[in-house]
């Protein structure tokens, strides 16, 4: 028979942000940019990035 085991910890006990740090400063700033990309295509689907556009419009006196 096998038993179901339930463990409760917190998140930083198990990944410490000293860990995660001392991860990514061994990689490259290239690599960073890189992985960061990945997660942003990811999150908001392989589309191209919103282009930013600007009109001016002049509005008649009152």
């Amino acid at each position: 028979m096998i038993k179901k085991v339930i463990k409760k910890g917190s998140w930083n006990d198990k990944f410490p942000k000293e860990a995660d740090l001392a991860y990514w400063l061994t990689k490259s700033p290239r690599e960073r940019i890189e992985t960061v990309e990945i997660l942003r295509r990811q999150y908001y689907g392989g589309t191209a990035r919103l282009q930013r556009i600007v009109k001016v419009v002049q509005r008649t006196q009152r």
